[in-house]
């Protein structure tokens, strides 16, 4: 089944930034425009709708890690101090911020406290989850197939050879080394009688006396 962990988490968060805008329990506070995120940034946010921005990315982090509280929440949206000369710290996000959001999804029921067990918190009721879900399939059906890759041609089997085919290849390797034995022999059988014809000739021996007499 199709969820949020099968599509991009920016279109996401997006699409369900502009759903939640149409529910009337969520809306910015006053005091939305001029806040900071946290003590780490420098300016607030130049981004109208970013109160719907981040309640989506508040619903999406709740349903991967709920139940989770406020603390866990301004780790997460926090960042890097900059403090000038010195060494760069780690601060939280702003608490008012997320608790308010924390408390309007509570309000439009996509939210619920959980007080049993080790992990207290919220947690994701079926409405919510069936809302952030419902938005995941439609982004994954508008989402672009991947392309199957093709499959690699079947080379064809090759036969085992059968016993007899193997005797017959042995044979025809033995007749074969027999017949290359047997060349060199009558080539040297072939120069000894040419010699032979050549001493024979009356020529020849009075070619070899001289050369006799020349030696000694």
């Amino acid at each position: 089944m199709t969820n949020i962990f099968n599509v991009p988490p920016d279109k996401l968060i997006k699409r369900t930034a502009e759903e939640l805008e149409k529910i009337d329990s969520i809306k910015p506070p006053e005091w939305s425009i001029y806040v900071k995120t946290g003590v780490h940034k420098e300016r607030p946010p130049a981004q109208p709708g970013w109160w719907f921005v981040r309640s989506a990315a508040i619903l999406r982090s709740v349903y991967k890690l709920g139940p989770i509280g406020v603390s866990k929440l301004r780790t997460k949206y926090g960042g890097r101090k900059n403090l000038g000369h010195r060494k760069d710290h780690f601060r939280k996000g702003s608490g008012s911020i997320v608790r308010k959001i924390l408390q309007q999804l509570e309000a439009a029921g996509f939210l619920e406290k959980q007080d049993k067990g080790k992990h207290k918190g919220r947690t994701l009721t079926p409405k919510g989850k069936s809302f952030i879900d419902k938005i995941a399939v439609q982004i994954a059906k508008e989402l672009p197939k991947p392309e199957r890759p093709k499959p690699a041609p079947v080379k064809p089997k090759k036969e085992p050879k059968k016993p007899e085919d193997q005797k017959k290849g042995q044979e025809t390797k033995v007749a074969e080394e027999k017949a290359e034995e047997k060349k060199p022999k009558k080539k040297q059988a072939s120069e000894k009688k040419e010699e032979e014809k050549l001493e024979k000739q009356p020529g020849n021996e009075k070619r070899q006396q001289d050369q006799q007499d020349g030696r000694d």
